[in-house]
């Protein structure tokens, strides 16, 4: 008979054995664990001064901190599965010490100190640098969309609302009419104070149907005008300056004279849309799959050495024209010196984004046109106005032996990090609602992301 190890499933033990044992020397949960222990978690324990002693004490915090660091990290956020994990997968009872604490209490924690968590990115970005991991010599700069806690069903566009409103308002006449017809033949059938319940509850279903509908609209408009105040302030400043022109040349300046919109008259337009789950959430047209969903618009900024994020934030805008100038604030902001070299692809793009005086001293590589990766930037245009001679002045850069290397090294630096993120951890939608939540979360991600560079560049968190 052929002989086996020994196995006995109810073998005993003389002395309980530690649940370190059953993990391999150098795990990513003994790693974090080391982390956390260096980081300053002030901003946590001091939420939990004072109290009178009554009732069951709160679980640790640097516990709580560990729990969750690490189920970002592998993929594993909810607040249920984490609960789950601290009784059956052996990393996060090492991490729980055998403490178990419910979901609720998990969930209850990361929302009550989501943004001193989201503080935490500064704290692990700067191990990163003592551990020589940014360089900040080429930084590579993108977004990713990534879906709202919210459904696109939930959504509905300016021009629906207008219809829907009147709708109800037909609807509801109709019912009160209704209603007053029921309350006058019960009260002559069985007294005054008699009628039927089911009318009132379609009313009250509609009436605030309605009122959650005419908020949206309130925003929209509101949204409206106030655009249409900043582009009357842009075109007050070109008329101005036409005016400024004229009187230096005694010629008049060749063009439109700008329209100043008036914000009163401002109405949004019939596509504008809402969505009553995530009001801050936007229909956003995802790369990757080509279809439209509710999401937010996440943006990194990652450093070429070792793919550390050095910057991270979140925006509801549905392209990224807007977002170079603060991220690479934010870039400075977290390192206290400004990258060597800046990539971007053409959606970043634009004369303000370049000539902008903060991005002074910064090697820039935007190409104003969207190409495919190992394309060459297109051919040449006969120089106009200022922007022309910016994109040609750019485009001639891309086409040289030095920019064609530098630029194709953007898809290899910030590219597989959205993947690492979003394929390998399966972070596809964010668990919060509301922009400020949203972004905090995103920090969230984004400095379990560093930690695991940090991990796999087989740092020891004692050597900080």
């Amino acid at each position: 008979m052929k002989l086996f190890k020994l196995y006995d499933p109810d073998q005993s033990y003389l002395f309980p054995p530690s649940p370190r044992d059953w993990l391999p020397e150098g795990h990513l949960s003994y790693f974090l664990s080391d982390v956390v222990d260096t980081l300053d978690l002030s901003s946590i324990l001091d939420a939990y001064t004072g109290g009178d002693g009554r009732g069951q004490p709160p679980y640790h915090p640097a516990m709580m901190v560990k729990l969750l660091l690490y189920a970002y990290c592998v993929g594993k956020p909810s607040s249920r599965k984490i609960e789950r994990a601290t009784y059956e997968e052996v990393p996060f009872r090492v991490l729980s010490a055998e403490n178990h604490p419910d979901h609720d209490t998990i969930a209850d924690f990361r929302k009550r100190h989501l943004q001193s968590l989201a503080g935490l990115f500064y704290q692990v970005l700067q191990i990163c640098r003592k551990a020589g991991l940014v360089k900040l010599g080429h930084v590579s700069l993108d977004g990713t969309k990534i879906k709202a806690n919210a459904s696109k069903h939930k959504a509905m566009s300016y021009g629906r609302m207008q219809k829907a409103e009147a709708e109800l308002v037909d609807q509801i006449d109709g019912l009160l009419k209704e209603a007053e017809a029921v309350d006058s033949a019960e009260d002559a059938k069985y007294g005054k104070g008699k009628r039927g319940d089911d009318l009132p509850k379609e009313l009250a279903r509609r009436e605030s149907r309605l009122k959650k509908i005419r908020e949206a609209k309130a925003s929209l408009e509101k949204k409206a005008r106030e655009k249409a105040v900043d582009k009357g302030e842009k075109a007050k400043a070109k008329i101005k300056q036409r005016e400024d022109e004229q009187k230096r040349t005694g010629k008049k300046t060749p063009g439109r004279t700008p329209v100043v919109p008036d914000p009163d008259a401002a109405k949004p337009e019939p596509k504008a849309q809402r969505n009553f789950t995530d009001p801050q959430s936007r229909i956003m047209k995802d790369g990757a799959s080509k279809s439209f969903e509710q999401c937010y618009n996440a943006q990194a900024v990652v450093d070429s050495d070792s793919q550390i994020i050095v910057a991270s934030d979140v925006t509801q805008q549905t392209n990224d024209k807007r977002q170079l100038i603060p991220m690479m604030k934010k870039t400075e902001a977290n390192t206290g010196v400004k990258p060597a070299i800046l990539s971007a692809d053409a959606g970043y793009f634009s004369e303000d984004n370049l000539t902008d005086e903060q991005l002074e001293g910064v090697d820039l590589y935007v190409p104003p046109n969207r190409q495919k990766h190992g394309d060459d930037p297109p051919p040449s245009e006969p120089p106009g106005a200022i922007e022309d001679m910016i994109k040609e002045k750019m485009r001639r850069k891309l086409r040289t032996d030095a920019g064609k290397k530098i630029y194709a090294r953007r898809k290899v630096i910030v590219e597989p990090v959205f993947g690492q993120i979003k394929q390998a951890r399966q972070f596809r939608r964010f668990s919060f609602r509301g922009l400020e939540k949203v972004a905090a979360e995103w920090d969230l991600v984004c400095l379990t992301h560093n930690l695991l560079k940090l991990f796999r560049a087989g740092f020891a968190p004692q050597t900080v």
